[in-house]
């Protein structure tokens, strides 16, 4: 079992900046790798960025590459999302996932209770 723990989240205006992290615990060892997921009502959860837990590179969501970076932390299960240059549209919830090593599972497996964010125009 893992359990995931974002924070962060809050209002800034259209052009601001924020930054999320999120802290796993429990079984982290299997985590191979994590990612942040957002949401808006009525719509679909959507990847925002992956990063893989040993080596290749991030990958991001057309609409916030060169924007947002997602990096990890010294602790095996730690991640962050920086947010520059925000969007009105940027406004969700955003929920940090892992990916991690269990019989029968695939992708990303264990999910944070996520943190809203709300860009102000």
């Amino acid at each position: 079992q893992v359990h995931l723990v974002e924070s962060g989240g809050g209002m800034v205006q259209a052009g601001g900046s924020l930054s999320l992290s999120c802290v796993a615990s429990g079984q982290t060892s299997g985590i191979y790798a994590m990612a942040w997921f957002r949401q808006t009502p009525g719509k679909e959860r959507d990847t925002v960025a992956q990063i893989a837990w040993w080596g290749g590179t991030p990958t991001y969501a057309d609409s916030v590459k060169g924007r947002f970076t997602i990096s990890k932390g010294d602790a095996k299960g730690t991640i962050f999302l920086r947010m520059n240059s925000l969007l009105p549209e940027d406004t969700a919830v955003y929920y940090c996932a892992a990916a991690v090593q269990e019989p029968g599972a695939s992708s990303y497996n264990y999910w944070g209770q996520g943190t809203q964010v709300i860009v102000s125009s």
